[in-house]
């Protein structure tokens, strides 16, 4: 391919298009040099084989593109988005606190990943929890204690690259203190360099140390690191992330066209700020037009002949995106992936059973009936399926109504003051453990899965639930 500066301006994008099939328009781009794609729900919704379809005439198109997706465990997944994950959730896995169960998992998103084209997989999460109130992280952290999720990470990336494909530690200078989502806002992170190296870095650094082949940045401001530009555009926070952790691999930005990055300057604005700031591949966004991506290529041609970004920080940014072709191995037999799911999920099951805490002693849930609470997913989780098939689902702020033990699904009700509890006999916790002062008993499962699923199903038949 040619190295004119229009095919590296490609060269550094990872958008998305709606769909399930390639469009035509993208498969020009992607033989004019861009970078990769980017799956996200509306790639997925028509099963692995499709998927695994789309990833071949990607291919076909540019065989050097780079093909990633969010699969986290838990509660984000793309490739399982009807149905749920397989497999346990970084706090869930924290829980257990068995490393070589959080590398077997991340080695069975792998085998997942390499049977349908994907390279890159955006994760882990290695943003230590400590703000329990956190709208957007939540149960995709391994926990609030640093060393620990430091080990945990490490453990999952080792994994998840093992199967061969590419691990992405989000999100650098780390998320986990926040009280805001940087999908709509633009949060900040108040704390000094001491309590920055000593907390949020640490997982980073064991990633590192890990030989990790990406780090994605994050919309947050940190006022000790720059005190006007979120880290995604911000040379301050991604050169410590390059001088102080010593890192040579992939930068890769959060998405662009998140309110955090691109608020009152748009996606192509914000593209070359972030190649300025020394990101190397630009995540845009879901469901954007070919449009939206001539128009980013011919923001960054222009700075980089404006003199606002040196052809030299575009082309390093380039050559770092092809380090990522040595990841994947296209063409993972279907029966070779189903067999390392399989070994995993007697495991994955008894991990779930460890993961699970029940804060006071259930009663008789004969006859019970399953209720869920209506509360929004965060946009990084999207709308997929969550807790027990419910018999009946309330909006919050409503109250129950049936002379049966009611069985409450929730998902962070302790940042819902709105969620009504009043007559339920159980509480099932699906999202963060918060705190709780409740008179009756609480099922804490730190984030859906299926084996999750699985082991509250126990416990509640053990408690005499007969459904």
């Amino acid at each position: 391919m040619s190295s004119s500066l229009e095919t590296q301006a490609l060269a550094v994008q990872l958008p998305a298009f709606a769909g399930t099939t390639l469009p035509g328009e993208y498969a020009d781009l992607l033989a004019a040099g861009l970078g990769g794609i980017c799956y996200f729900g509306s790639n997925t919704a028509d099963g692995p084989d499709a998927v695994a379809a789309l990833s071949a005439a990607i291919r076909a198109a540019n065989p050097h593109a780079v093909i990633a997706v969010d699969e986290e465990g838990g509660d984000v997944t793309r490739l399982h988005a009807l149905v749920g994950s397989p497999v346990l959730g970084a706090a869930a896995l924290g829980a257990v606190d068995d490393l070589d169960l959080t590398r077997d998992t991340g080695r069975a998103v792998g085998a997942s990943l390499t049977a349908v084209g994907i390279n890159l997989d955006l994760g882990p999460v290695a943003d230590v929890n400590t703000d329990p109130d956190n709208p957007v992280i939540g149960t995709r952290s391994f926990g609030t204690d640093p060393r620990a999720v430091a080990a945990h990470v490490a453990a999952w990336v080792a994994g998840l690259q093992e199967a061969g494909v590419a691990a992405c530690a989000k999100h650098f200078p780390g998320h986990g203190d926040t009280a805001q989502d940087s999908h709509l806002e633009l949060p900040t992170i108040e704390v000094g360099l001491d309590t920055l190296r000593t907390r949020e870095l640490v997982p980073f650094a064991a990633s590192i140390e890990a030989g990790i082949a990406s780090v994605m940045t994050s919309h947050i401001v940190v006022p000790a690191l720059d005190p006007d530009l979120p880290g995604t555009l911000s040379a301050p926070v991604l050169g410590l992330l390059r001088d102080e952790l010593g890192y040579d691999g992939v930068i890769v930005s959060d998405a662009l066209d998140m309110a955090g990055a691109s608020a009152g300057r748009g996606i192509p604005e914000a593209a070359v700020l972030s190649l300025a700031a020394g990101a190397d591949l630009l995540c845009i966004g879901p469901e954007k037009p070919a449009s939206l991506v001539r128009a980013t290529q011919a923001a960054i041609v222009a700075a980089v002949r404006d003199g606002r970004l040196s052809e030299q920080r575009l082309r390093s940014a380039a050559a770092r995106v092809a380090q990522l072709r040595g990841y994947g191995t296209p063409g993972v037999p279907a029966l070779a992936v189903s067999a390392q799911l399989r070994s995993c999920g007697d495991r994955q099951l008894a991990g779930a059973r460890r993961s699970l805490t029940v804060e006071g002693e259930l009663p008789d849930l004969r006859g019970a009936v399953v209720v869920s609470v209506a509360t929004p997913a965060n946009i990084a989780v999207g709308e997929v399926p969550w807790g027990l098939a419910p018999d009946a689902t309330v909006a919050p702020g409503e109250r129950l109504d049936t002379d049966r033990p009611v069985i409450l699904q929730v998902r962070d009700a302790h940042r819902r003051p709105e969620i009504v509890t009043e007559g339920a006999a159980t509480i099932i916790e699906w999202g963060w453990p918060g705190p709780y002062d409740g008179p009756v008993p609480r099922i804490l499962t730190r984030g859906y899965s299926r084996p999750g699923a699985a082991a509250v199903t126990e416990l509640l038949r053990e408690a005499g639930w007969d459904r």
